[in-house]
């Protein structure tokens, strides 16, 4: 069963989310505390709803290529990635601790990125070969 193709309403509201995602994703790449891998695949995702070329590119792009293709098969996320992952959140969470009122925000902040890690860390490495 094929889906139907989104109105043209629908591309325009898909290639907005893409293209904020990816500038959020590439701004993200330089500041810690923003996950880059998540923008970057939403990137992706509505990208295929909306724009060829830019899902295109993104396939085929040196950096964000070989993150979807992990993901695409099998939901992986590198160790590398992981790591970098951890140690921006972790940057930005002592940042945010000691540099701001310690109030139910920073706090909220703060959890948020202990439940984003425990995600990504609950994925797999390493795509599973088929018996």
């Amino acid at each position: 069963m094929t889906r139907p193709a989104p109105s043209k309403t629908a591309r325009l509201l898909f290639g907005l989310l893409a293209y904020v995602s990816l500038g959020i994703g590439l701004v993200a790449i330089v500041i810690p505390g923003l996950p880059t891998t998540e923008f970057i695949l939403l990137a992706a995702w509505a990208a295929t709803r909306s724009s060829p070329r830019l899902s295109a590119w993104l396939e085929n792009h040196r950096l964000f290529g070989p993150m979807l293709s992990n993901w695409r098969n099998g939901k992986v996320i590198t160790r590398r990635a992981k790591l970098s992952a951890t140690l921006s959140m972790l940057v930005c969470a002592f940042v945010m601790y000691f540099t701001l009122p310690h109030a139910w925000p920073v706090y909220a902040s703060i959890g948020g990125m202990v439940l984003v890690n425990l995600w990504i860390w609950s994925r797999p490495e390493s795509t599973v070969v088929a018996s």
